[in-house]
């Protein structure tokens, strides 16, 4: 019997069996390689136990309160029961409704996608989009794409074996992006609305997880008519999904979408120049201390936990004592022949090459190949930007300006440094490194932040002669004084007086009484001295030393002055109290330093000459116009045509320093009454010391003292056999002022005519600082 030939359609049916079964094959041979890492570039199993994302890690302040953010991408994490039902309800309706019914992979919903070609939803749940978020986004193409899904659908089989529902859904939350470059929904909630996730309403948790299909499209911010119809989607999602009732739905898709907008940017929030600080020391400090993993920590990706010593409520009466004062004496800088024509600027063309050359403009310029007289054609041409200004309560204007006179504009505004600290602690309390760190990022107060320091150094020198056996009550001469290697006599100010009690020299700040100072105690002396101090800056051995010629950073001088509210005792500036990991365990922590410099008779006579300074020297102001009756001792600094201001001031409980002056030295104010430094930095110092001691809150007292030590004698001296004399060194610096130069310093007890004080000037030519960066 001959056997019948299968038909054709019969041929083709086994043909197409085979394809099935062989492509099924297949597909499990790829899912089961690619479930036991046969390919590799599959997460551990570690991993997936503990999955992680780039976290930002966070400074707070002494209170506890957030200053700032590290971070490559912007995320904070929240547990489940940190966020409102109404965003898990939300989410899960829009996203993945089934998504307490699967296990990582939805075969109905990938069914729907593919019959419907996506119209009707896409197939992935949230445990696949979280595959993606944690493990990295492959980059698509046709071939590539079956394999890239099945990779999903492996790890979200593998997500799901090893988390609970609920920590799927937080780390999802924890994870996506949402506008404006945020990361996870406790950024999104706390930028978008000013509340923490907890919080959020219906309505406001349908508007962020709207987001989540198009971050830029449905950004509440710069799209809100599509945020809004996104956030009615969301709505009727939730209803279709019987997690709303239709009438509450209806209500809220009436409501208007209502921002309370605050995105935290680098420059912006209490304290941004402190806060790189403290990002530039963090990364020091943890660069030798390893996860389990072995690595180092990062402290943009690992959610370091950093607290400082920062008082909020300082800090803000310090920003704001800061730009009262320059904000009122702006206008006077700028009133000065040659400043509004800046025709001033006409013999500096070295500054302003290089601040151009170092602006991004011409970095671009120069990269895009442009040639050097096109860049200068470009930046004298006028164009639309933003400067910054006083006058706009963002500190910025519009304006048409060219970049050159850009430049000019923006060098002429002065700056300032301001730090507090509790001298008996060294825990630093303000930070304000400029005026505005969009537009300034200098730090004035940075240890590298070094500035002539004029008269303010004189506290140190004499309290080198009194720790030597030189009595406060003592006269000392002010007369010119020779040294070796000068010709002459080295005349700097106030020889007209003679002779004058010591007490009195320091509060009028005579500059030759200096000089005899430095004499007796020898220039070598003194800057062994300033090194036990802790000056770490170049000191130039010379004579004119003893007048503040030095450069100096306003840090290395607040530490310096710690010893003379403190009994003697050297603190320390500590800005860190301790660093957490992300899940709050202690890597790092800091402590207090102290060390003896001078003994506590010494340091309550240094007490009391400076008090002399704010009670009728050249800081009188302190008490006649702006009536802080707290007790304080402090010391004025000026440096040659007014490029530099300082006051270093303290009270029992608060230490205060202040630098005002532009960043080119060249720019100054030409009076003396209005920049030296009892008009210039003493205010600044004034207002904040008023705010913090009239706010309750901080704890400051306004009765407490300086307590005196047993058996104190003000007039006493030191045992001269315990005493080192410094070595006279050979001058190498400038040739002295003639007799005819000679300034006139106050003096006396009473009735000093402040607008006539010249005492911290000194004999110096201030060289050209190197330029800050010009952002």
């Amino acid at each position: 019997m001959q056997s019948q030939r299968p038909s054709r359609a019969g041929r083709a049916a086994r043909v197409l069996w085979r394809l099935f079964l062989l492509g099924f094959a297949a597909f499990l041979f790829l899912v089961i390689a690619l479930y036991y890492n046969w390919f590799g570039n599959m997460p551990s199993i570690d991993q997936y136990e503990n999955p992680s994302a780039a976290l930002a890690s966070e400074v707070r302040a002494d209170d506890g309160s957030l200053l700032g953010r590290y971070y490559v991408q912007d995320r904070s994490n929240s547990t489940y029961e940190e966020i409102s039902p109404n965003v898990i309800n939300a989410l899960i309706a829009t996203e993945d409704e089934r998504f307490e019914e699967h296990s990582g992979v939805d075969g109905r919903a990938i069914l729907r996608a593919v019959f419907s070609l996506g119209k009707a939803g896409g197939g992935s749940t949230i445990t696949q989009q979280l595959a993606k978020n944690l493990f990295g986004r492959t980059k698509q193409s046709l071939l590539t794409i079956p394999i890239i899904k099945i990779r999903e659908w492996v790890m979200a089989v593998r997500l799901e074996r090893n988390l609970t529902k609920r920590e799927i859904i937080t780390l999802y939350l924890n994870t996506v992006p949402f506008p404006d470059n945020v990361y996870g929904i406790k950024n999104a909630s706390l930028t978008f609305f000013s509340k923490t996730p907890d919080k959020l309403r219906l309505d406001e948790a349908a508007v962020l997880i709207g987001t989540l299909k198009g971050n830029s499209m449905y950004n509440p911010r710069t799209h809100a008519d599509r945020a809004l119809s996104r956030r009615n989607t969301v709505l009727d999602q939730m209803v279709k999904a019987e997690r709303l009732d239709a009438t509450t739905a209806s209500d809220l898709k009436a409501k208007p979408v209502i921002l309370n907008y605050k995105k935290i940017s680098y420059h912006d929030g209490l304290a941004p120049y402190f806060r790189k600080v403290v990002e530039s020391e963090v990364k020091k400090l943890t660069k030798d201390l390893y996860k389990s993993n072995g690595e180092s920590y990062d402290i943009y990706k690992d959610g370091l936990k950093i607290y400082t010593t920062i008082n909020p409520t300082m800090q803000r009466y310090a920003e704001e004592a800061v730009e009262e004062h320059l904000k009122s004496i702006q206008p006077l800088f700028f009133a000065q022949s040659g400043y509004g024509s800046g025709t001033v600027w006409n013999k500096q063309k070295s500054i302003l090459d290089r601040a151009m050359k170092s602006s991004d403009r011409y970095k671009d310029m120069k990269e895009s190949g442009a040639t050097d007289a096109e860049i200068e054609a470009a930046f004298r041409k006028p164009v639309k930007t933003k400067v910054f200004s006083w006058k706009s309560p963002n500190h910025q204007k519009d304006t048409v300006i060219s970049p050159l006179d850009s430049i000019k504009y923006t060098r002429m505004f002065l700056q300032a440094g301001f730090m507090v600290m509790e001298p008996e602690t060294g825990e630093v309390k303000a930070w304000v490194g400029g005026i505005d760190h969009d537009y300034y990022q200098y730090d004035h107060v940075n240890i590298r932040a070094t500035r002539q320091v004029g008269s303010t150094i004189k506290p140190l020198l004499y309290c080198l002669a009194v720790d030597n056996g030189i009595s406060p009550c003592s006269n000392i001469s002010t007369a010119a004084q020779s040294f070796p290697g000068v010709r002459g006599l080295y005349n700097a100010g106030g020889s007209k007086y003679g002779s004058m009690p010591m007490k009195k020299a320091l509060a009028s700040s005579v500059n030759n009484a200096a000089l005899y100072l430095i004499k007796q105690v020898g220039i070598e002396g003194f800057v062994d001295f300033l090194r036990k101090c802790g000056v770490t800056a170049k000191i130039d051995p010379v004579p004119s030393m003893a007048l503040g010629v030095s450069d100096i950073s306003l840090y290395e001088m607040m530490r310096a002055y710690t010893m003379f509210p403190t009994s003697g005792m050297q603190s320390q500036p500590i800005f860190i109290t301790k660093i957490e990991d992300k899940n709050g365990n202690l890597l790092k922590s800091f402590t207090p330093e102290q060390k003896e410099i001078i003994s506590a008779s010494t340091a309550f006579k240094m007490v009391k000459m400076m008090r002399g300074v704010v009670d009728f020297g050249t800081g009188a102001r302190l008490r006649r116009r702006y009536n802080f009756t707290v007790d304080a001792g402090g010391k004025t600094g000026t440096t040659n045509s007014q490029a530099d201001a300082w006051f270093m001031g303290y009270t029992p409980q608060l230490l205060g320093g202040v630098w005002v002056g532009c960043d080119d030295r060249f720019l100054s104010f030409r009076s003396e009454a209005l920049g030296q430094g009892a008009a210039a930095a003493l205010p600044i110092w004034a207002l904040f010391m008023k705010k913090a001691y009239a706010d309750k809150s901080l704890g400051l007292d306004p009765k407490k003292e300086f307590v005196e030590p047993e058996n104190f004698d003000e007039c006493s001296v030191t045992d001269p056999n315990s005493v080192t004399w410094g070595q006279e060194a050979t001058y190498y610096g400038p040739v002295p002022r003639s007799q005819n130069n000679d300034p006139e310093p106050a003096t006396g007890d009473e009735g000093i005519d402040e607008s006539k004080v010249n005492s911290d000037a000194d004999m110096i030519t201030p060289q050209p600082d190197a330029l800050p960066p010009v952002e």
